[in-house]
């Protein structure tokens, strides 16, 4: 859990301040799962040009709660948290300082949003709050109040674990747990998992990512993990300390999460999926006669393929919904074995291009149709599909036909043009096997909403 928190002073000397708002989200890395909001009297007077800047005054502090009336309950929703503010040093510091004048060693661990952003965020030629909100097309209200800068930064600290592709984030925490002597009993991590789309970690005591995998699913999979009797679901039941997840929305943007995260964290118990999963590819071959065949080979990198797919059976049951489509011949896309005429003219689905009824050059303008719309190579796009939320969307981009990343978006605040959506990109590895995952999704009979530019 983290307590992200802002906190609004009376300004003055080093050490002396006092606090007159304090907001706190008790936040579990997906969502707020708990909120305190207060107006704090500070017993001392708040400086001139503080009003000014948060709108708070001495008399609206009057009848306000003074600080060890709310002590009680700020150790509360802070207990078992990691302090997260927009520069923690300021807002830990008055923390601490408040409490100790009550007798109280408040001690907690820390991170900072401003260094975070500036490790995970290096291209935002500003890291104050007010600067990254905007840049990064997070709504922001009641700016320098304490409830509107800690629910920005709830927005800001969400997008950073996103970032966060080596998950240095989230292993901190997991180790902290582990500090404190927290083991978890596999039907306690399966209750606290959602039934949704997503990408999960699992962890072993160390803090180490043993297993990455995505599901439509994540509770049902990893039930199935739990309770399953192969040797490698032994072995993790055996070391699983934790799990953590990321909701997507998208199935797409999970099957693109979880092969960058497996080659970036390379994860013991998913040694098979560090290499390709395409292991079939599709070659055009032109033979004697001048007609383009369609293969189906192993894959070899050595040798341009329009597409590839995790198994030959994959590819033939796509090649057969191909032909149709664009009118082409079984015997020239290696389905039906003939040295005369294919099944399908028998059968007056075929116009005879494979006994020379249609000219190779006729033929061929259809093959390449569909090479044209399968090949990735200067296409731009952006590919549209579901958020987490129902107000939500995600965006893939496509630029020059490389993979650059994916956003999520409020249907509130629209993505009018690509550089704002560069803004908020998760930035992604550029592979084969994200092309193939992406090929693979668009070929899908409900096709995701695209966007050209």
């Amino acid at each position: 859990m983290y307590a992200i928190l802002d906190i609004e002073t009376t300004g003055g000397a080093f050490n002396e301040e006092g606090i007159t708002e304090i907001a706190i989200y008790k936040y579990d890395g997906h969502e707020i799962v708990d909120q305190f909001i207060s107006l704090v009297n500070p017993e001392i007077p708040i400086q001139p040009f503080v009003v000014k800047l948060t709108g708070i005054n001495n008399s609206m502090l009057v009848s306000a709660p003074k600080f060890y009336e709310v002590a009680k309950r700020i150790i509360e929703i802070t207990e078992d948290c990691v302090i997260v503010a927009h520069n923690a040093d300021f807002d830990y510091r008055i923390l601490r300082t408040e409490f100790k004048r009550l007798g109280y060693d408040f001690t907690m661990k820390t991170l900072c949003t401003v260094e975070l952003s500036k490790k995970l965020l290096p291209e935002q030629p500003s890291h104050s709050l007010g600067k990254l909100v905007r840049a990064l097309g997070i709504p922001m209200a009641d700016r320098h109040r304490a409830s509107g800068d800690a629910l920005a930064t709830v927005k800001l600290f969400q997008m950073l674990l996103e970032k966060d592709v080596h998950k240095e984030i989230v292993k901190d925490f997991i180790k902290l747990k582990i500090e404190k002597g927290l083991a978890p009993r596999l039907q306690d991590i399966i209750r606290d998992l959602p039934n949704v789309v997503g990408v999960y970690y699992i962890y072993n005591e160390k803090g180490d990512i043993i297993y990455v995998g995505k599901s439509k699913n994540i509770k049902k999979r990893i039930n199935q993990h739990f309770t399953g009797i192969t040797n490698s679901a032994k072995k993790i039941q055996a070391e699983v300390f934790a799990v953590t997840y990321e909701e997507t929305g998208s199935e797409l943007v999970a099957l693109l999460k979880e092969s960058q995260e497996i080659k970036i964290n390379k994860p013991r118990y998913n040694r098979a999926q560090r290499k390709t999963i395409f292991q079939w590819a599709l070659y055009p071959e032109v033979d004697k006669d001048g007609y383009i065949n369609l293969k189906l080979h192993k894959a070899d990198g050595r040798k341009k393929e329009i597409t590839s797919f995790t198994s030959l059976l994959e590819g033939k049951n796509m090649l057969f919904r191909v032909t149709e489509k664009y009118h082409l011949c079984q015997k020239y896309t290696g389905l039906y074995e003939t040295k005369t005429a294919c099944f399908q003219y028998k059968i007056k689905e075929c116009d005879g291009a494979c006994i020379g009824l249609v000219s190779p050059q006729e033929y061929n303008e259809r093959v390449k149709a569909f090479i044209k719309a399968s090949e990735f190579e200067s296409q731009n796009m952006v590919i549209v599909d579901r958020g987490r939320t129902i107000s939500e969307r995600s965006a893939i981009l496509i630029e020059n036909g490389i993979y650059k990343g994916y956003a999520f978006y409020d249907l509130n605040y629209q993505i009018t043009n690509i550089e704002v959506l560069k803004n908020i990109l998760i930035p992604m590895i550029n592979n084969r096997d994200v092309k193939n995952i992406i090929q693979s999704y668009l070929r899908k009979e409900k096709k995701p909403k695209l966007i050209k530019f």
